[in-house]
């Protein structure tokens, strides 16, 4: 490895060479906090200094004889075909370049002769064009505005030019405070131009990867896909990187699944990486943190052939990339809002089972013609793992932990007749583990009868209500009397629903119970002895007796409402849809322990037909 540094001022670092952005480089994202800290740091040397000499000319033999030179970190390049290219330290570079045209601006308000000499090292004259040394080249029009000292500023190329415009500003109105006199302004420009320092690493191209994952700039650490981004095209020669677009498409997926939530694409890659080469949940937690690095080391380089391998780097991009990245995006979106077909995304989403994301990678292949019809059935079967199990009190977070990897490998790229024997299989293993006994009923009213709001998470009861609720109002043909997700998320005090206890703790309910109160509080827990109600109404029906509760059950939620009379009244869709479901609806005028008993069994026929 051949890295050559070089010492420079300001005053060298620009006026001869233009510096291209490399595709390594994010965008100008330095924010107030990294610009004010580099402004403080550069006047911290500066001030105590002038104070001292502020009676001597300004002049660089004074400058260079009394201020001391400010080391300001190290940028690197390297160069191909005539052009420099920035690998590291663009962020500083580019805020430097704001300096000098805020500098560039004072000159003329100060009257100061030293305009043209800023000016020369803020961009120089290429035929009729203007140059810019750090040469942003899809956001010219925004620094020649900037240099222009023109009101609007355009920012429609991107974000870069977003944050040059703000970051401008705030080194405007820095630089605007600062300068009390024309005598202090040009002792600093002189300062700024000779005494601070910086370290040029220029490097050859095939040591790039490795240089700009150990240097970092002094700004917000790199990401690891930023990282692995330079690791796989650094391997792709220049000509061909721009003639194919290579870093477009890079960022074209990054995009895609940043939009979700901020380096989103993280996490893509994390289940990505155990989807396809994670046999286990340990095996898996290699990804968790330095994934970039995990990829190119022996045992999965073998797989994957990233390694100094350009051709496949391109294979990857324009195939595994580009396809899992849509695949990625598309659970995202289906998790947000529902969508016929593909309502059990958003079930899981709304249960926090982010293991669908894994579990759909891991069934995909590049271009899945199953591709529609794999998202319906593996979140399904998800759904309907994750409520038997909850349902039946044989949930362990870490036995469905591990029972989601080993569910994984079993669909790796298998084909969507497959998929729900895998799921049915773990389903019966977890459940014999849980009740010592081979499992011929995967869902069993002895091990649903005593389940209560104490077995299950609130969230999940909410959520267990609210498909009862649309299992009743999609059997009935009528409309939901709440938002789905509603019921699930919502929890304020005003329009949150809660989980109300139908039989109030008093004396009158205690006593049904033979005053016996474990036994009490055990019956009125379970799933039959509760229901949802929203914040309001489960603070007016508080502590009442029952008949008093059954009034502000009404038009509340279809559940609630099945206890009532007149729900039945003249209803002939509900009447066909018991007919045809067997389902035993029926009101009741009191509520004590055989009422309760009949509700849970209520509860447990219809999540058997939920379930199925």
């Amino acid at each position: 490895m051949d890295i050559t540094p070089d010492k420079q001022s300001i005053d060298k670092l620009f006026g001869t060479t233009a510096y291209y952005i490399d595709f390594y480089q994010r965008d100008y994202k330095w924010n107030d906090e990294p610009v004010r800290r580099l402004l403080d740091d550069i006047f911290y040397g500066f001030d105590a200094t002038y104070e001292q000499n502020k009676s001597l000319d300004p002049n660089p033999e004074t400058v260079s004889a009394k201020y001391p030179w400010y080391y300001l970190n190290t940028y690197v390049t390297n160069t191909i075909d005539g052009r420099v290219y920035v690998v590291d330290g663009q962020q500083r570079l580019t805020t430097l370049t704001l300096v000098l045209i805020s500098l560039f601006h004072l000159a003329k308000k100060h009257n100061s002769k030293l305009d043209g000499w800023i000016s020369s090292k803020i961009a120089g004259q290429a035929g009729f064009q203007t140059q810019f040394w750090m040469n942003h080249e899809h956001h010219i029009d925004t620094l020649e505005a900037l240099y222009k000292g023109l009101e609007d500023i355009p920012t429609e190329s991107g974000i870069t030019a977003v944050n040059m415009k703000r970051n401008f500003n705030l080194v405007d109105n820095y630089l605007e405070q600062k300068f009390d006199s024309s005598h202090k302004f040009e002792t600093f420009v002189f300062f700024f131009l000779r005494r601070l320092v910086l370290i040029n690493l220029s490097v050859e191209q095939t040591d790039v990867p490795m240089v700009f994952e150990v240097i970092n700039d002094r700004g917000v650490r790199l990401r690891p896909y930023e990282i692995l981004k330079g690791k796989l095209l650094g391997q792709i020669e220049k000509i061909e990187l721009d003639s194919d677009n290579y870093n477009e498409k890079w960022e074209s997926c990054v995009t895609r699944v940043n939009n979700h939530r901020v380096d989103e694409i993280d996490s893509f890659f994390v289940y990505f990486l155990k989807a396809k080469f994670a046999d286990n949940r340990k095996a898996g937690q290699r990804f968790d943190s330095d994934y970039h690095r995990e990829m190119f080391k022996q045992d999965l380089n073998e797989k994957l052939e990233l390694e100094r391998n350009p051709g496949r780097v391109k294979e990857f991009l324009n195939n595994d990339l580009s396809y899992y990245s849509k695949l990625y995006d598309r659970i995202w979106r289906l998790s947000k809002s529902e969508e016929k077909g593909f309502e059990a995304i958003y079930y899981n989403r709304l249960n926090e089972m982010d293991s669908q994301f894994l579990l759909m990678l891991s069934a995909c292949s590049v271009d899945d013609p199953e591709e529609d019809e794999k998202l319906k059935l593996i979140p399904y079967n998800i759904d309907r793992l994750f409520s038997l199990l909850r349902l039946q009190r044989s949930y362990d977070s870490n036995e469905f932990g591990d029972a989601i990897f080993e569910i994984s490998v079993s669909l790796r790229e298998k084909t969507a007749d497959e998929i729900s024997s895998v799921f049915s299989k773990k389903l019966t293993e977890l459940l014999a583990k849980r009740r010592g006994a081979d499992v011929t009923n995967v869902f069993d009213f002895g091990q649903f009868k005593n389940t209560s709001i104490t077995d299950i998470p609130s969230r999940f009861t909410r959520y267990f209500f609210a498909r009862i609720d649309r299992y009743i109002a999609q059997g009935t043909s009528t409309n939901e009397m709440q938002e789905f997700g509603d019921l699930v998320t919502k929890t304020g005090t005003v329009n949150g629903f809660h989980i109300e206890h139908i039989l109030s703790n008093n004396a009158e309910n205690l006593s049904i119970f033979d005053n016996d109160e474990e036994r009490f509080q055990a019956e009125r827990n379970k799933l039959g002895g509760v229901l949802l109600l929203k914040g309001r109404d489960n603070i007016s029906s508080n502590n009442e007796i029952y008949s008093n509760k059954l009034k502000s059950y009404a038009k509340t939620l279809h559940w609630n409402e099945t206890l009532r009379e007149d729900s039945y009244k003249s209803k002939k869709d509900f009447e066909g849809f018991m007919e045809e479901t067997s389902l035993t609806f029926m009101h009741y005028d009191k509520f004590g322990s055989d009422e309760l008993e009949q509700r849970q069994r209520l509860l447990f026929d219809i999540s058997n037909l939920i379930w199925k």
